[in-house]
């Protein structure tokens, strides 16, 4: 039957109805004009051409308490949500409030989804996202959220996912995190802990949004204040072995950003969030070790309290030691080697230099200064150099065991080695010096021939570090 009505044109005659005021005539034309463009796009084109949009949102705001016209409206707008030139059509009409109130006033489930559905497809959109924030969307969505996450119900179950789901798009891009974070005032901000402590699992999914409320430092404190990391941690734990990967993706990223700010770490430190995250490192998981090794990393970064804490723990240097042995998850063995290296750089205790020593940890650290990244390069020498300058006595016979003498040679020979390298490696060769050992190594090596070579070098610095070490190496006081 459809297509005799295609064929007559019968859709473009039934589109000035939709201008009525009767509202039988409404309900009739926009149920054959729905049957009839249903599953074919260019129909659906056409409509949007001929200014259906305008019709539909006049409906919607007009006769918003009939509920067989806003079922019938709500279709069509599902029906034609997915096409961008009703995206576009939508963003120039207040379609975003009447959604809102329909969300609002929606009492079952079918309506629910409809209206769900419609609104999933708009968040596509970037100026509909604006203005459905700005509508509230939030508030309705969390309200539901709030009223259903104890139900186990099927119907309901559906409906926590589809407001998850809304959320998590809502969320994408910082503009509309911003607003919706409000400074941890918004609603969607404050009830984090709601989200993530729920025992419903299509709302820990929902809280997977949370993570792009960390990639800003001001909302990561805030969110620290709030309680946030101590909920993380315990949604970690539950699905650490098992369990929603979306769930630990997110919670682990967020746990790693949350650990950036200064003023954070020294607050995560005194409520012992670094021991709980080394209880989860039990974990098999590679994509989880690989995480939490690096907020451990974060934790450590200028703070020698933490780096203290981290070093003089047998277990964990332990395991990093063995993750650095493996090479069968190059993320995991890199991430342990970096954060060894961390631990090594902020500390200034003797303790950890001699509990790395006895976990033989150093030899890794050697091997990091010859890897393929110039910037793992850079954080094993400047590590060496700070732990030589501690307590060289400890770790000299890990040096010569390891030539370490000799790779930071090559280093200083090949071509390729970029400056920062270069200056670092002679800042490390400095304090090897003041072993007699490693001194005379040096000198059997004949370093100090590579190194007047790179006193003509094309880089300031490395000029300088280069004259400057030559200077140590013959027993003169730099100047």
């Amino acid at each position: 039957m459809k297509k005799p009505c295609i064929e007559a044109d019968l859709v473009l005659t039934l589109i000035p109805l939709l201008e009525s005021t009767d509202q039988e005539m409404l309900l009739h034309a926009g149920r054959a004009i729905g049957r009839i463009c249903y599953d074919n796009r260019d129909l659906q084109e056409e409509l949007v051409k001929v200014g259906i949009i305008t019709s539909l949102v006049r409906i919607l705001t007009n006769y918003a308490e009939s509920e067989p016209l806003v079922h019938v409206d709500l279709l069509a707008l599902c029906n034609l949500a997915d096409l961008d030139t009703a995206k576009e059509a939508l963003s120039k009409t207040k379609v975003a409030e009447q959604l809102v109130k329909q969300l609002r006033r929606a009492e079952n489930h079918e309506r629910l989804e409809i209206v769900f559905e419609v609104l999933q497809a708009l968040a596509e959109n970037d100026a509909l996202k604006v203005q459905l924030v700005e509508a509230g969307v939030q508030e309705v969505l969390s309200e539901i959220l709030l009223r259903l996450q104890a139900s186990s119900q099927a119907e309901d179950t559906c409906i926590v996912k589809a407001a998850s789901d809304l959320i998590v798009s809502l969320l994408l891009g910082d503009r509309y995190m911003q607003k919706l974070f409000a400074k941890g005032c918004g609603i969607i901000s404050q009830n984090v802990g709601i989200c993530i402590t729920s025992k419903h699992m299509q709302l820990q999914t929902g809280a997977t949004g949370i993570a792009n409320f960390t990639k800003n430092d001001g909302n990561c404190v805030r969110m620290v204040q709030l309680g946030v990391i101590h909920q993380l941690l315990d949604l970690l734990e539950k699905h650490v072995e098992s369990g929603d990967v979306s769930v630990q993706h997110a919670a682990l990223s967020a746990l790693r950003n949350l650990a950036i700010p200064v003023v954070n770490k020294i607050q995560v430190l005194e409520e012992g969030v670094a021991e709980r995250i080394q209880a989860l490192l039990r974990s098999e998981m590679s994509p989880v070790q690989f995480k939490l090794l690096g907020t451990l990393r974060k934790l450590a970064d200028g703070q020698d309290d933490a780096a203290e804490i981290l070093g003089q723990d047998p277990v964990l240097l332990n395991r990093l030691v063995q993750w650095c042995n493996a090479n069968d998850d190059t993320g995991v063995h890199g991430e342990a080697n970096r954060l060894l290296a961390s631990i090594l750089h902020h500390n200034r205790s003797q303790e950890v230099v001699k509990a790395i020593q006895e976990a033989q940890g150093v030899k890794h650290l050697v091997s990091m200064t010859t890897s393929k990244h110039a910037a793992m390069q850079n954080e094993a020498l400047n590590a060496l150099a700070i732990a030589s300058a501690i307590d060289l006595e400890t770790l000299e016979e890990s040096f010569k065991e390891s030539q370490l003498v000799q790779s930071l040679h090559k280093l200083l020979q090949d071509d390729n080695t970029s400056p920062e390298v270069i200056y670092n490696s002679m800042g490390l060769l400095c304090s090897l010096l003041n072993s007699g050992d490693l001194r005379q190594e040096i000198e059997e090596n004949k370093i100090k021939e590579t190194i007047e070579q790179l006193c003509s070098h094309s880089n300031a610095n490395v000029v300088k570090e280069a004259v400057t070490t030559l200077q140590v190496l013959r027993g003169e006081t730099p100047h």
